[in-house]
């Protein structure tokens, strides 16, 4: 995998350590269940699905959840006890209103303070990011009907999606490609598209070098499909570091 050279490392002063009076202020789920999962079973299936007002996570580590919650990549998490990517967690959550996968996140977030004893800092730093631009032959990209509901699917192979924005798309390239992905498109709106790449060549490879991969074929995807590019670039990084975490109890709220 390429990696950008750190050449230094400057801190921020938002602090993602909550105080108990901004807890209480927090979105938080009506009910919500944590309970360890089962060391034999952790080989199984693992991964968050959500409808909206409820979140189900299965076998999931307390940093796969930060991911979700913050929406940021596992390599851009740093810090905390070991436990954190090797225990395996169920997590049972239901909000109050049937409310989008954001809101969901926002309550995710509170949760990990309140369950886990989540404590994190931000921090910055130069690394590889890639940056997501309109080609020069200019976008192929379908606005989207007014009315239509928002879904996507980010697939093995695909993504399809029906009102995206282009921050959006962003987000997801960035969990696709674990790397930071930047919207440099100056589109604004919602789209209707479908993404196709060949995951084939990177599934025989190490991980670093299957990531590699990855990205030439997706970046020559996105030029053919979707009239974008997306380039490598060293620019500042947003990382989140843990300066605490405690296992659960699993009693619910």
């Amino acid at each position: 995998m390429l990696r950008a050279v750190v050449c230094s490392v400057f801190a921020l002063v938002e602090s993602l350590a909550q105080t108990p009076a901004a807890i209480s202020d927090a979105p938080r789920f009506e009910v919500a269940a944590i309970h360890p999962t089962d060391p034999g079973e952790y080989n199984s299936s693992s991964g968050c699905s959500s409808t909206p007002g409820l979140l189900r996570c299965t076998n999931v580590t307390l940093k796969r959840c930060i991911v979700g919650a913050y929406g940021i990549g596992a390599d851009r998490i740093l810090g905390g006890p070991n436990w954190i990517e090797a225990d395996r967690f169920q997590i049972n959550a239901r909000a109050n209103e049937p409310i989008g996968d954001k809101g969901l996140m926002k309550m995710l977030q509170t949760l990990l303070a309140e369950r886990f004893k989540l404590a994190l800092h931000r921090d910055s730093r130069p690394g590889q990011t890639m940056v997501l631009e309109v080609a020069t032959t200019g976008p192929k990209l379908q606005p989207s009907a007014a009315g239509s509901s928002r879904s996507w699917k980010n697939l093995h192979d695909h993504l399809e999606a029906t009102r995206m924005t282009m921050g959006e798309l962003a987000e997801t390239l960035s969990r696709n490609l674990n790397l930071p992905v930047q919207d440099r498109t100056g589109l604004a709106g919602e789209f209707d598209f479908t993404l196709r790449w060949n995951p084939n060549d990177a599934d025989v490879h190490e991980r670093d070098e299957a990531l590699a991969i990855l990205r030439l074929e997706m970046s020559a995807a996105i030029v053919r499909q979707l009239g974008l590019t997306l380039k490598s670039r060293t620019l500042p990084v947003e990382i989140l570091v843990v300066d605490h975490a405690e296992r659960p109890s699993p009693a619910a709220n």
